[in-house]
């Protein structure tokens, strides 16, 4: 038998990958980031190159669909919604190459959308998909979208890829300039945040052993135990992942913990605790003392808590199933801190979950209301005298924000409390107890904390 060369054997196409995971992700309304996960789990020998490349184009793809098929209608006689499903997400792909990325070749993007039509059995549409990019090759820098001044909502929603909607919510709270640099920030590519544990070891040293991995690390905007990277294959595949150094989360999400500034020996209960990162970072905070009783209501999402618990080897945290709704009365006025970050709209996370917008709908957002108010009123029982609640969500829209706080504090014997001195000095914020951050303004998740 003939040797086969491994760059052979691991030479996949990965534009059909692409194709694959974009299918799913659309037809089965499959979470982003959790269909191109799944996938590379499952082909773990695809190269590092292919990885990014793959992942780019699925996430460009998704998050700018709106503009992509606004630009598709403009060159294509048959539209969008009346194209078989596979030719629109070959086209979308595509698309999405020929007008974000630069350094790909047209003539790539074209000759490979083709093979991948005739891949699928659409040999009589070949010429149709060549013949559409191919004019929109030719035209992509003097497409005419709807103008800002005449049009400003559907300006934004088609240029910013936004469902009109979200455009129309934004702007009732918040002015234009805030608006359009919202929609903007939210369609930047992310870096990956980590928080350092500081039980084993310290930014310092975590930064060297990284970057002898190659991968790239930047240090945090806000918090001095927190590094950004880039660079790197996976996360499972870090050494200093599986040593328990360092954890994934946001800057902002970090700040319930840092703010929270619990004691050491403090009982801290976390209702809505999946994937654990306020669990684990107030666990860290307290040294490994005290006990922080970590609670969801998905036993699929538990396990992850217990795996980030054992990888980070904290001994002080309890896991346990439970409704939030539901009232545990051997914890009634126990707790030195309760954390609420309750079930929410997401709007401040698009950039790292694109699909959000498109899955989230306005009328959803008065029954996620309900169910915010409805945990508030169970698990403030928790908190005992002098106790505090720390209410968060990682959305921008007011009505589950600084309103809920106002019916709550309005309702229940709870008063807002300054946290300024545990605040980063580069934050600027003048609202006493509370703090909504917007998309990337401080290079964060949008997210409000109160």
């Amino acid at each position: 038998m003939t040797k086969v060369s491994n760059d052979k054997v691991n030479k996949i196409n990965a534009r059909n990958v692409a194709l694959e995971i974009i299918t799913s992700i659309f037809e089965d309304k499959a979470y982003t980031n959790i269909a191109i996960d799944k996938y590379f789990k499952n082909h773990n020998d695809i190269s590092k190159i292919d990885r990014a490349f793959i992942t780019r184009i699925v996430e460009g793809t998704v998050e700018h669909v709106i503009t992509i098929d606004y630009i598709i209608n403009k060159f294509s006689k048959t539209k969008t919604n009346k194209m078989k499903k596979i030719i629109l997400y070959i086209l979308r792909l595509s698309v999405y190459q020929i007008k974000y990325m630069d350094k790909v070749p047209v003539s790539a993007v074209c000759n490979e959308a083709v093979k991948l039509a005739k891949k699928r059995k659409f040999n009589s549409l070949s010429g149709f998909v060549n013949g559409v990019l191919r004019n929109i090759a030719r035209n992509i820098d003097s497409i005419q979208y709807p103008d800002e001044k005449d049009e400003p909502v559907r300006y934004l929603s088609i240029v910013y890829s936004f469902p009109m909607w979200i455009v129309e919510l934004w702007l009732e709270h918040y002015d234009y300039e805030t608006v359009k640099n919202m929609c903007i920030n939210s369609n930047k590519t992310a870096k990956t945040n980590i928080r350092c544990n500081l039980t084993k070891t310290n930014p310092e040293e975590l930064k060297k052993q990284l970057q002898d991995s190659n991968v790239n690390v930047e240090e945090g905007k806000l918090l001095n135990y927190a590094l950004k990277i880039s660079n790197y294959n996976s996360i499972r595949g870090l050494e200093a992942f599986n040593q328990g150094k360092f954890t994934v989360q946001d800057e902002s999400s970090m700040l319930v913990a840092q703010l929270a500034n619990p004691k050491e020996d403090s009982l801290v209960i976390d209702v809505c605790a999946a994937p654990g990162g306020k669990t684990t970072h107030f666990a860290e905070k307290m040294n490994n003392t005290g006990r922080v009783v970590s609670r969801d209501i998905y036993p699929k999402k538990l396990q992850l808590i217990d795996e980030n618990v054992k990888r980070l080897q904290l001994n002080n945290v309890d896991i346990k199933e439970y409704n939030a709704l539901e009232i545990d009365s051997s914890m009634i006025e126990k707790a030195d801190i309760v954390i609420a970050d309750v079930p929410c709209s997401g709007l401040g996370i698009i950039r790292k979950k694109p699909d959000i917008k498109y899955n989230v709908e306005r009328k959803d957002i008065d029954d996620l209301i309900d169910i915010q108010r409805n945990i508030l009123k169970v698990v403030c029982k928790y908190v005992k005298t002098g106790g505090i609640l720390m209410y968060s969500t990682c959305t921008v829209n007011p009505e589950e924000n600084i309103k809920n706080v106002k019916w709550f504090t309005d309702n229940f014997p709870f008063e807002l409390v300054d946290f300024e001195d545990n605040l980063p000095n580069t934050i600027n914020n003048n609202n006493k107890g509370y703090i909504q951050l917007l998309p990337g303004f401080y290079d964060t998740d949008g997210f409000f904390l109160a």
